[in-house]
């Protein structure tokens, strides 16, 4: 019959699913969540963290660099939508499949800051390679066993994946996306183990991938982290997906049908999934913005050169005031991003901090200005912009794929949380303190004395806190004087900082519960966040080089994103949300339906979402194997063989 799980799920169901899978302690100091209190912890980011030392990380960033720029064809990927065979065996070699899996079981063990760097590395020639790379070992089974896995698995399975394995996470499903309290896949206890049942959408790897990490749900457990043997039987790789851009993307529609799963092969327990899942991702979420800072150092290269080059009215493009205030966001906005994620990546690798909110803020955050450095670059190029390598190679220009990054950077607002999400998610976080002291007291199920109790707790916090937010450090122009020039941009971010939990507190007197239906509301909340996270990181790491053109690039940066900011809170008490979802709810009625008139519409019966029924598969099986490379010293992807049903 029709799979129609979770249909029923009400809204609090579901976030009560999403709230009891966040790490709800705080066992270490955090930069952004004491910027969204209003307090400017620079202490916990300056001086700039020392980069961890790594003679074999840096040989082996000089061979993939060496491999990549002469061995990995990424126009044949995009032309043949698939990365060729002999890439997964070079990488193997490389050992690129294993960079953050420890040594003793095969791996690199590099550093958060060594693997984004292999990644901006690699996205800078092909984003579907860093991708494929990116699933397997940010998501995949690598870095949930290296958090929660047993000894025994990862004995079992790490050396496999580190020797050329690929892996892949499989979450969403066709009609469940970021509401996991509807999941549907269903893992039923039977001897000895499992029988996993249900239909996973949007697997990146899924079709070469032989281990997964699958979630499910465990009939009174909640949902469970499992890693499957993808050979297994009862597994069928019904459809390879393909996409606007990341066209060597081995993307699947995974069907499972009594798969049976041993025991042993729980990740961290039943019901443990979600938290799993989340707090993988703190880490993992930081190989995304590496390939938006290949991507912007792709791009800035090409915006020098073409417009330096081109000339229109006499004068070099570049030196007209229109294309140049471009040329001036990709550079500040590429040092940007490229801070954020160093410092990200050294805190994470120091483990003094912790950097969920840090790491939801630099995805968002080079995911949104990555795609408009690529809108930028096409329009800089101008109808060469729209051009493809191809093209512009028969006539005899010089390649420069700008169309390419704009599509392949279009993903990254979507992909491991999209914008909407993440939005949501760190404005969940940034509120954490008014929700441990005040929650019940706008939860609407909390009874008198727990109300009453909240009440006291609240007005003990406002008490100390408040007072807080009236003067600060950015209010004395002596203050920061260590940062020269940059010092006006940190005494900007204090005062920025206070004022936007000012500007929390009043919409949660406000609104109390409402807030959560706010989204416009938070969602710039978080944007002044991320710029301000985004100033601080540019300022400590220009400071800390001493360099006079990397201090052009962070007061440049500065300068940009402080009238971003102003607009953002602007854009607080003086929008149009209220009157948006009024107008959105009436297009949904159909009151203006006239508008579609004049237009052709493809009739059709097909459903938005199709849905998907239990049982054995009715598809052949599409899913890819890598013959094994001549002398190869590890095992490749296809070299179980096996398959499907």
């Amino acid at each position: 019959m029709t799979t129609t799980h979770g249909k029923d799920v009400s809204e609090k169901q579901a976030r009560q699913v999403a709230e009891a899978a966040r790490e709800s302690e705080w066992r270490k100091p955090s930069f952004g969540k004491e910027l969204f209190l209003g307090r400017f912890r620079l202490d916990l980011i300056d001086p700039w963290p020392r980069p961890p030392q790594s003679p074999e990380a840096d040989d082996f960033l000089q061979r993939l660099g060496a491999y990549v720029r002469d061995g990995l064809d990424g126009e044949r990927i995009e032309r043949d939508a698939r990365i060729p065979d002999e890439a997964f065996h070079e990488l193997a070699r490389l050992g690129a499949f294993g960079m953050k899996i420890d040594k003793e079981f095969g791996g690199l063990g590099l550093s958060n800051l060594h693997y984004c760097k292999a990644l901006t590395l690699i996205g800078s020639v092909s984003a579907s390679t860093a991708a494929l790379l990116s699933a397997h070992q940010s998501i995949g089974v690598p870095q949930p066993l290296k958090l929660f896995g047993s000894a025994v698995q990862k004995q079992e399975f790490l050396p496999r994946l580190a020797g050329g394995e690929v892996s892949a996470f499989l979450l969403t499903e066709p009609d469940v996306g970021s509401d996991p309290a509807r999941l549907g896949t269903v893992a039923e206890p039977v001897d000895g183990g499992f029988r996993l049942n249900g239909v996973k959408l949007w697997a990146t790897n899924g079709t070469l991938a032989t281990l997964l990490v699958v979630m499910a749900r465990v009939p009174g457990k909640g949902i469970t982290a499992f890693v499957v043997e993808a050979d297994s039987p009862g597994i069928t790789v019904e459809r390879r997906n393909a996409f606007l851009g990341l066209r060597g993307l081995e993307n699947s529609l995974t069907r499972f049908h009594d798969v049976f799963v041993p025991e042993g092969n729980v990740i961290g327990g039943l019901g443990k999934g979600l938290r799993i899942a989340l707090t993988t991702l703190n880490t993992g979420r930081l190989s995304l913005p590496a390939m938006c800072v290949g991507a912007g150092k792709r791009a800035l290269t090409i915006a020098r050169e073409w417009s330096a080059d081109r000339v229109q009215w006499g004068r070099p493009v570049g030196s007209h005031e229109a294309v140049a205030e471009k040329i001036s966001f990709i550079a500040a906005t590429t040092y940007a991003m490229e801070s954020m994620l160093d410092l990200c990546c050294l805190i994470a690798d120091d483990a003094r901090n912790d950097i969920r909110i840090e790491a939801a803020l630099v995805k968002l955050f080079a995911s949104e200005m990555g795609w408009r450095i690529a809108d930028e670059l096409v329009q800089i190029r101008g109808g060469r912009g729209y051009e493809t390598n191809e093209s512009l190679r028969a006539r005899g220009e010089r390649t420069a794929e700008a169309e390419q990054i704009l599509r392949d950077m279009r993903i990254n607002r979507i992909f491991e949380g999209s914008t909407e999400i993440m939005h949501l998610l760190i404005a969940r976080e940034a509120v954490d303190a008014h929700l441990s002291v005040a929650g019940d007291i706008i939860d609407p199920d909390a009874d008198l004395a727990r109300k009453a109790r909240a009440g006291a707790r609240a007005g003990k916090f406002y008490a100390r806190w408040l007072p807080t937010l009236a003067v600060g450090k950015g209010q004395n122009p002596a203050e920061f004087a260590s940062f020269g020039p940059l010092a006006a941009h940190l005494r900007y971010v204090e005062r920025a900082s206070r004022k936007l939990a000012r500007s929390t507190f009043y919409a949660m007197s406000r609104w109390q519960g409402k807030l959560e239906r706010k989204q416009g509301f938070l969602g710039r909340i978080v944007d002044i966040g991320a710029e301000l996270f985004a100033m601080s990181a540019a300022c400590v790491r220009a400071n800390a080089s001493g360099e006079q053109p990397q201090l052009e690039l962070a007061d440049l940066f500065c300068r940009q994103a402080r009238i971003r900011a102003e607009a953002l809170f602007a854009a607080l008490w003086d929008n149009t949300d209220s009157i948006d979802v009024k107008a959105a709810k009436r297009v949904l009625d159909g009151r203006y339906a006239f508008l579609e008139e004049g237009v052709v519409n493809p009739s059709s019966d097909a459903p938005w979402v199709a849905p998907w029924q239990a049982g054995p598969s009715t598809a052949d099986d599409v899913r890819r194997r890598i013959p094994s490379g001549q002398g190869d010293a590890s095992r490749s992807s296809a070299d179980l063989g096996g398959g499907g049903q």
